[in-house]
């Protein structure tokens, strides 16, 4: 049973029962708009619940207007959804048209237009969407655990990437099929989804960094994509490419190690310096393999200082002080 089923049902039961103790007829009916008025964050909530009082009460205007002019007839209520609708629309609370249509065929039940009714109407509106609202802002899960397992998921399909990229380096005739880097794509995108619900959790200064490192995994994925093309022009062994296997088994390594450890970036810088002393290729087709492979190194490098500029934005709770390579 899902969380917001628990909410809806605490909600719908609330004002259902306070509907009834303030002697609304149809008690029930605060019930529905209840119902229509949980959601998953409170952001979402406060938006929703706005959108949907405003627009019913521009729709109970509208309609009572119509019923005091034609009548109470069921071609009147076409009239309603086929005006009132665009009307709501045009006044920026289109999420509240359900809403608003609940109200107006409770009046049109009534058969009444009066004060009374009018107010009876919004009486169900705030304890119905009331209800709703209470129950969302009292309590939302932070969704940290659910964040936590999905980063310990993306770190481990890096580490399975980096090291099929250094036995790749190692034998160019090595196939390796992919499927980490989707499933790490989709990974990823789900943690940024249940990032924004988590900021969206937070009415008063929501924290940023769940956002920022699946923002980052999503930046360093892109790279990851982008040496998967350089790599396959890597079509000949060199001892180039076993030095730069080296640099990628010690990430594969570094990117489940909590901190930024550095070691593989004084590696590549070191590895850098030694490619500058070696002599020059001699053939063309060596010359096309090491500039792949530089190009590769390069690459790795933007990997790197995005892991290193990101590093302090893990959030406290978790106790994680530092973003993973």
């Amino acid at each position: 049973m899902g969380f917001r089923v628990i909410k809806t049902a605490i909600a719908t039961l609330m004002s259902i029962l306070i509907a009834n103790a303030v002697g609304i007829p149809s008690p029930q009916s605060a019930g529905l708009l209840a119902i229509l008025g949980v959601e998953v964050t409170r952001k979402r909530s406060l938006r929703t619940v706005t959108a949907r009082f405003f627009a019913s009460l521009v729709g109970l205007l509208f309609a009572c207007g119509l019923f005091a002019l034609f009548g109470f007839h069921f071609w009147v209520l076409a009239l309603y959804v086929l005006f009132g609708f665009p009307l709501i629309v045009k006044s920026s609370f289109k999420e509240g048209i359900v809403t608003s249509s609940v109200v107006v065929f409770r009046v049109f039940g009534s058969g009444n237009v009066s004060l009374d009714t009018l107010l009876t109407q919004i009486e169900l509106l705030v304890i119905g969407l009331g209800s709703a609202m209470i129950v969302n802002m009292i309590y939302m899960p932070t969704g940290g655990e659910q964040m936590m397992d999905i980063r310990k998921k993306v770190d481990g399909l890096f580490a399975v990437i980096f090291s099929h990229v250094g036995r790749t380096l190692r034998d160019p005739n090595y196939i390796w099929n992919g499927n980490e880097i989707i499933e790490a794509g989709k990974a990823i995108q789900s943690g940024a989804q249940a990032s924004n619900r988590a900021m969206e959790n937070q009415l008063v200064h929501p924290d940023e960094a769940w956002n920022i490192y699946f923002y980052m995994r999503r930046e360093q994925l892109d790279l990851i994509m982008l040496m998967m093309q350089i790599i396959a022009e890597v079509y000949q062994k060199l001892p180039q490419a076993d030095l730069v296997a080296e640099l990628f088994e010690q990430l594969s390594g570094d990117v489940t190690v909590e901190q930024y450890t550095g070691r593989t970036e004084q590696l590549l810088s070191q590895l850098e310096q030694d490619f500058k002393k070696m002599d020059l290729p001699t053939t063309r087709e060596e010359f096309e393999v090491r500039s792949s492979i530089l190009q590769l190194c390069r690459e790795l490098s933007l990997y790197l200082k995005i892991a290193k500029k990101n590093k302090t934005s893990v959030p406290e709770p978790e106790k994680t002080r530092a973003f993973f390579l």
